[in-house]
């Protein structure tokens, strides 16, 4: 893509600039926003010291450089950024809208490292210009990063300190080299910022291997801004600089330049994943199967919606389908009149879609969805609920089917915080539709389907089933990382491991449980230690052609939970369930349960499905009433079932049957109904989850 960089002159800036070229990306310009008739100005979104240089170092690159004065304020000042045309952040939109007028790009380079409120309003100004952020130093280790840049040649000088263990007569003017072992002992000391993240420092890039010249200072003067006694700010001010020939051909390419530098690329993501051994040991076998022949789910066109809204404003809604019929014939015509319906059942309940916590989106034929997220992002703002999409076997006149979960209430509200990056880097895949990586609801932690996606050219990582299993249960443990500070794998609660062929699970559980050992060491394994549940699923197809997709939802709270289990056979049914929550009382707890049939080979008759069902139900009435919490958890029952044994309206039927006569209270779980290919266990005919 052709990219314009945001430069402030400081290393990040300048570093992630290299990293858009190590990815193939095109420099063609180079903007900056400067504050008026001042050295410095405070602001949340911009480096200011060092500006006077700018100009100087845009010729050492040898790219046009756009400028424009900062002329807003930061009005703006919330998690996200409503535009305001007061406001710093529409001085860079009008920047960027320039530079696209005259360069034609379509892309922008960031250097932010861990600012959610940087990113969030560059994300917005890119969102509104049709533009791509490139973000490739987000969220990456900062200790690493620094010394990454130092061994890449970015030759940089601290301009100002203003933190504890920073002086300004000592520390101003050091190379990020001479730094570097400082800053580490004051991390370790005072918890300080590597990078600087933390406004520490700031830094002004003198060369990098992008430059054609190299910026020498001939005068410069210290500014003691604030002489605090603990925490001292000061900032160099430049006075005269020049610039001076480097011994290399200027008319290598950039691309070329950073060829032989131990950057971070998204081509060495599998060196980041294996081994060497483990790369050697990888299955050569040909695991990427032909697609099989779709089952054809029977459903009689019964109306399969259900909603449950229980009292402390948790909803659930279930069944929602958008068909095709003789009226309705086109894809995105059946998808609004879908969304139309979810949109009147949340009006109903005093709800709009911004009350969404996760939808999941089962869609007949993956080669609708592009069709299907044109009208489905019209129903969502700034930050959507997640999202878990995968191919089913739904009836032939169901083009998708929407099950829904959300949360709104006065009386007992519940802090939220989502997590919707779009920008392109080597942390975690950006969104590929509208929908957020991740939100958190009080204690519980919601992450969307994650795919093997690598995060920087947002391609599937090649090598089969193992590479992609691996690669996105990373992308699972970074998400939760940062939606919660050290949450990990082993918060997740329950979780669904979606594969695309019956051969992938074997691989699938053995990365699993690897990955569980890479973390908890000695721990796993241990009593007092519970396991997340895990469900491995077949189904037709994901998207963008991935082999698995992990669904995980997790509680930043991993001490003091209590698990209880039950179990009972009857008429050669077994019905296993499973049931945790945490010792505080009004922790919500959740429940998984499953049934076992030996032998099963047949589509069961109307009496075996309503048998089956009526066992299970006794299981869960005795569930509902004996164990704490569950009675609050969430108002959904996900049911997955094994196709070739059920048909959708005879389960459907079967479970609202047994329901209602089980829970004479009123208080029904939504029922979401999702056919399977088959399970882990071969003699598995349901799989449900509470």
């Amino acid at each position: 893509m052709r990219v314009v960089a945001l430069v402030s002159g400081g290393k990040d800036s300048c570093y992630n600039m290299m990293q858009c070229v190590s990815e193939g990306h095109e420099l063609v310009a180079l903007a900056n926003l400067k504050p008026k008739d001042k050295d410095e100005l405070d602001s949340y979104m911009y480096q200011t010291v060092g500006h006077h240089a700018i100009d100087l170092y845009a010729e050492a690159i040898g790219l046009p450089l756009f400028r424009r004065t900062i002329e807003g304020a930061p009005v703006e000042q919330g998690k996200n950024y409503t535009p305001n045309q007061q406001d710093e952040v529409e001085d860079l939109y009008k920047l960027l809208l320039q530079v696209q007028t005259e360069c034609g790009i379509e892309a922008v380079s960031v250097g932010a490292v861990l600012s959610d409120y940087q990113r969030v309003r560059v994300e917005n100004v890119c969102a509104r210009l049709g533009l791509t952020s490139l973000a490739y130093l987000w969220r990456r280790g900062q200790a690493e990063l620094l010394n990454e840049m130092i061994q890449c040649k970015v030759e940089a000088i601290i301009i100002k300190v203003a933190a504890l263990g920073l002086e300004p007569d000592i520390h101003l003017g050091k190379t990020l080299s001479e730094i570097h072992p400082h800053m580490l002992e004051m991390k370790s000391k005072y918890g300080l910022n590597v990078c600087g993240e933390g406004g520490e420092y700031e830094t002004f890039t003198l060369d990098c291997p992008l430059f054609n010249k190299r910026i020498v200072i001939d005068e410069q003067e210290t500014i003691l801004h604030s002489p605090d006694a603990f925490a001292p700010v000061g900032y160099i001010n430049f006075k005269k600089m020049h610039l001076e020939d480097k011994d290399m051909d200027v008319s290598t390419s950039y691309s070329d330049r950073l060829g032989p530098l131990a950057m971070t690329r998204s081509s060495h993501v599998l060196r980041e994943l294996f081994t060497d051994q483990e790369l050697l040991d990888l299955p050569t076998e040909d695991l990427n199967m032909t697609m099989k022949e779709p089952y054809h789910c029977l459903q009689e066109g019964l109306d399969t919606v259900t909603v449950q809204c229980n009292t402390t404003g948790h909803i659930g809604i279930a069944g929602i389908l958008a068909t095709r019929d003789d009226h309705i014939i086109s894809v995105e015509d059946s998808t609004k009149a879908a969304m139309d319906k979810l949109k009147d059942i949340l009006a109903e309940h005093h709800m709009t879609t911004s009350d969404l916590v996760i939808v999941h989106l089962y869609v007949q034929n993956m080669a609708d969805f592009a069709r299907i997220n044109s009208v489905y992002v019209k129903y969502f703002g700034t930050n959507p609920p997640c999202r878990v999409c995968v191919q089913a076997d739904l009836a032939d006149n169901v083009l998708l089917q929407l099950d829904c979960y959300g949360h709104r209430s006065e009386e007992n509200p519940l802090p939220r915080n989502t997590m919707h990056v779009q920008g392109h880097s080597h942390w975690a895949p950006a969104n590929i539709g509208p929908y957020s990586q991740a939100i958190k609801l009080g204690d519980a932690l919601y992450v969307s389907g994650q795919i093997p996606l690598i995060p920087a050219t947002m391609k599937l990582i090649e090598g089969g089933i193992v590479p992609q299993c691996r690669l996105a249960l990373r992308h699972v443990e970074r998400i939760l990382e940062a939606m919660h500070p050290g949450a990990n794998l082993l918060s997740i609660q329950q979780a669904v491991c979606y594969v695309t062929d019956g051969q992938y699970i074997s691989h699938v559980k053995k990365e699993w449980a690897q990955a569980l050992e890479r973390l908890g060491g000695q721990e796993v394994g241990q009593p007092h230690l519970l396991l997340p549940v895990v469900e491995y699923m077949i189904i037709p197809s994901l998207p963008r052609g991935s082999l698995v997709e992990w669904q995980v939802q997790a509680h930043s709270v991993t001490e003091g939970r209590t698990e209880k289990r039950h179990k009972i056979s009857s008429g050669g049914y077994t019905v296993c369930l499973e049931y945790r929550h945490l010792d505080e009382e009004d922790s919500r707890g959740f429940l998984h349960s499953s049934v076992e049939l030996c032998n099963p080979s047949v589509m069961m008759s109307n009496a075996q499905v309503s048998e089956v069902v009526d066992v299970w139900a006794k299981c869960y009435c005795t569930a509902v009433t004996e164990w704490p919490n569950l009675g609050v958890s969430m108002p959904n029952l996900y049911i997955f079932f094994r196709i070739d044994i059920f048909t959708v309206d005879s389960l459907f039927k079967a479970f609202q049957n047994a329901l209602k006569a089980s829970l004479p209270n009123g208080d029904i779980p939504a029922v979401a109904l999702i056919p399977s290919r088959g399970f882990a266990s071969a003699t598995r005919i349901l799989s449900i989850f509470v």
